[in-house]
């Protein structure tokens, strides 16, 4: 087990904006907070026909923290990586406190797709996806949306913008919008699971 980071210390980071990631799978961890930030607006949750489609013809099954170390493993298998076996053993850390949790998408006995974050007060970071099977990481995405909003989650953090979290709704905000967002969210008495 590689050195992880204090549990208080990624807790401090996520509460004040900040979040970690390593340069390539060995590298250092720095710390980021951009400004612009996305984030996905719950209100604008639109589940796409295409996913849709793709979670029942496959009878896609949804499940929480059930494989979390699979899910970040996965997250982790790609050719540019910011997943440091150091962050894998911290957020490893964050499960077993409660913190950090996986929405995974199952086909059958097969785990085809996930995504994991971390959900503080009424906030989730989302950190990473990763998908085996077309659309199952988005499948399991409108879960987690769906979940949150029941539960009365308020902030969908998905830290940057690219082209997947576009398309599931991303947008950017001034980091003075995002922090008041941040302070509204960790003050509410909700719990993700």
């Amino acid at each position: 087990m590689s050195d992880i980071i204090a549990p208080e210390i990624l807790l401090m980071g996520y509460r004040q904006g900040f979040f970690p990631m390593a340069e390539g799978r060995n590298g250092k961890i720095n710390w980021h907070l951009p400004d612009p930030r996305a984030i996905i607006p719950l209100n604008n949750i639109r589940i796409h026909k295409s996913v849709r489609q793709t979670i029942k013809r496959e009878q896609l099954e949804f499940k929480i923290d059930t494989d979390f170390e699979t899910v970040i493993r996965s997250c982790a298998e790609r050719d540019e990586c910011w997943i440091s076996e150091q962050i894998i053993d911290s957020y490893l850390t964050l499960n077993d406190m409660g913190y950090a949790h996986s929405v995974e998408s199952w086909k059958g006995e097969e785990m085809v797709g996930g995504l994991y974050g971390v959900a503080i007060g009424g906030a989730f970071f989302g950190e990473s996806m990763f998908t085996h099977l077309t659309n199952a990481s988005k499948a399991a995405f409108y879960y987690l949306a769906h979940r949150m909003i029941d539960r009365g989650f308020i902030l969908l953090d998905s830290q940057y913008i690219n082209p997947h979290t576009e398309f599931l709704g991303a947008i950017e905000i001034p980091i003075e919008i995002y922090m008041k967002l941040l302070q509204t969210a960790l003050r509410l008495p909700v719990t993700f699971k």
